[in-house]
């Protein structure tokens, strides 16, 4: 066995940039977009420094640039867009309370039911609206028919992965294999040209995610009764010759360290004042402070005030008239992409102002909640965060009417709007226009994405926050890196390196390490990038070998669909994680399984089909 040499400089140079990415990109530390930018500059400046000719032609650094405008990146956008306007719609919600309905009678076969759903719509549609649609569901029939809900979360969050791997727009991966195959030559994929043997592979990994998932998950009760500290409202009246009697406002906020937040100040009933820190206190003023039972009286005690319940000043709170919650409710709510809350900090967003409700706690990677009411507005929010919440009922009501947040808890009324028919009819008109080859997909979308707008399906606050800047740029990233690897013959000598590895081993061997390859390393970094960096290396593998490429192509886009074994390998994961509470190393428990199923009924699969 021979291990051949690189073919030049910038082709070792490349390698050694790819793997830089594949380091950052496994940093949780350092955003993705942060790592991607970093890559597309550094190939951008040196092919400019240091320029690269083959046969002739000089490799223009603003070739790397090319990605933003490539049809796979459009596409991508425009089905984003315009699966935001079947969640905005609530065009699923028909689906979502049968399958309510149907739990009720028998919960066995709705997971199964739920599972083939949740896998037949992610064909079609980024499952990221589809797990938005199925948590709320399925949390609500856990709790009415006391099923844990980490039994049937993690199943469904995996099955939409399944379906999303068999049609060429089931997920941006598949999109950006099709595009990279596409541009070295290869003739393009049809919608459904390898749906066969996807399903195939998919009703198999269903079958494991219905019957064999659900025992190997921990029988454990989600938090909507968590014993997090309640917040309540009451009125401290000032005092005559108290501390803040003939003070100023901000004395209050001194004597108790900045902690006493103040709602409103009221100097008789229904007269308010302004909030103004030099505004003069006068005996018999009320300060409306929301905060725990706890620190309520420690301020009355630290002002010498007198708590009062709102709405009621005829008698002082005391053990015989304890503060009443009868009209406040706890919840919790997820951070969703596309959520106007990803991304900023609830005092940023004004949440209290905007909703009317307090943020007791917040839920991130698989702990449990981190009791920090004095910090959780501060912090910065990202996709998968789960927030309780408390406040009064209407608000509660009126928070699942909110497009900014998904509503997690047992009376889930998932939105409906008269609009719905016709996103439907949108989505359809450009899955069919596709299929039948009357427009290619990024057309077919990027129309119906306007329809979606010009209809009122969509407002384009709301088109714009489906888009993903994450997204967009590790496609670009990706898509450079794949030209650059081209170019140079860095794909081709990493395909002479997998070849020479592999000995005298069969093709199917060598499919099956591929695809192995794949698999890992989507666990590990961004899958996209996985994609497009190994569909290179594929075609070269095939041409070296003298078999169609279309075979590898396929190990490559299968592979860097198995997302299971870690909750960072998808984002949907990330939802599903912190929903059902699971912890790391129950990804590797129920994915590690499914990925060598999923890896092995492909391994059978694609050379009887392909080869």
């Amino acid at each position: 066995m021979t291990i051949p040499l690189p073919p030049n400089p910038h082709a070792v140079a490349v390698l050694l940039l790819t793997g830089l990415a594949l380091v950052l990109f496994s940093r949780d530390r350092l955003p993705l977009e942060t790592s991607s930018l970093v890559v597309l500059v550094c190939l951008a400046v040196g092919f400019e420094a240091v320029p690269f000719e083959t046969d002739g032609v000089r490799l223009r650094a603003v070739d790397f640039f090319l990605g933003f405008g490539n049809e796979a990146l459009v596409a991508v956008c425009a089905l984003m867009i315009a699966g935001q306007g079947i969640l905005r719609t609530g065009a699923l919600d028909p689906v979502g309370r049968s399958l309510a309905r149907f739990w009720r009678v028998s919960p066995g076969l709705s997971l199964l039911l739920t599972l083939l759903l949740g896998g037949f719509i992610s064909a079609f549609i980024n499952n990221v609206p589809v797990v938005v649609l199925l948590l709320p569901v399925l949390i609500s029939v856990s709790l009415k028919t006391d099923t844990p809900a980490a039994k049937v979360l993690m199943p469904m969050g995996f099955s939409t992965l399944l379906g999303g791997t068999t049609t060429t727009i089931g997920t941006s991966t598949n999109l950006l294999v099709v595009a990279v195959a596409m541009e070295m030559g290869l003739a393009p994929f049809g919608m459904f040209d390898f749906a066969v043997p996807a399903v195939l592979a998919g009703l198999l990994g269903a079958a494991y995610l219905w019957l064999v998932a659900p025992r190997l998950l921990p029988d454990r009760r989600i938090c909507l009764t968590d014993s997090s500290p309640r917040i309540f409202t009451a009125h401290l009246a000032v005092t005559q010759g108290g501390p803040l009697d003939a003070h100023p406002l901000h004395k209050a906020l001194e004597l108790t360290g900045n902690k006493m937040r103040i709602d409103a100040l009221e100097r008789g009933e229904g007269n308010k004042l302004m909030l103004l820190p030099d505004v003069k206190l006068a005996a018999g003023d009320h300060l409306v402070v929301s905060d725990t039972p706890e620190r309520l009286k420690e301020f009355e005690r630290v002002l010498s005030g007198t708590l009062f319940p709102a709405g009621s000043v005829d008698e002082p709170i005391s053990d015989d008239n304890p503060f009443s919650d009868a009209d406040q409710q706890i919840t919790e709510i997820a951070v969703f992409q596309g959520s106007g809350l990803r991304g900023t900090t609830l005092n940023d967003y004004h949440f209290f102002d905007r909703t009317g409700l307090v943020a007791l706690a917040i839920h991130r990677s698989g702990k449990r909640y981190e009791r920090i009411e004095d910090h959780v507005g501060d912090i910065l929010l990202r996709v998968g965060d789960i927030l309780l919440v408390q406040g009064p009922r209407p608000n509660i009501a009126e928070l699942k009417r909110n497009t900014d947040m998904l509503v997690l808890d047992s009376t889930m009324d998932l939105p409906y709007s008269s609009k719905a028919p016709l996103a439907v009819a949108i989505m359809l008109a450009v899955i069919v226009a596709a299929a039948a080859g009357l427009l290619p997909i990024a057309i077919s979308a990027t129309a119906g994405a306007l329809l979606m707008i010009l209809t009122g399906c969509l407002t384009w606050r709301d088109a714009t926050r489906a888009l993903s800047v994450q997204v967009v740029l590790i496609v670009v990233t990706s898509l450079a890196l794949g030209t650059a690897m081209i170019r140079t013959g860095g794909a081709q000598y990493l395909g002479s390196v997998f070849v020479a590895l592999s000995g005298n081993a069969s093709p199917t061997m060598v499919l099956s390490g591929l695809m192995l390859l794949m698999a890992g390393l989507t666990n590990i970094i961004s899958n996209n990038a996985t994609a497009v960096i190994g569909t290179p290396i594929a075609v070269s593998i095939a041409r070296q070998m003298g078999l169609p490429p279309e075979p590898f192509v396929l190990a490559v886009l299968f592979g860097a669909n198995m997302s299971y074994a870690t909750p960072m390998a998808y984002k949907t994961n990330l939802l599903v994680m912190n929903a059902g509470e699971y912890a790391f190393s129950d990804f590797l428990k129920v994915g590690v399984p499914l990925l060598l199923i999923m890896w092995g009924a492909y391994t059978f699969l694609l050379p009887l089909f392909y080869l």
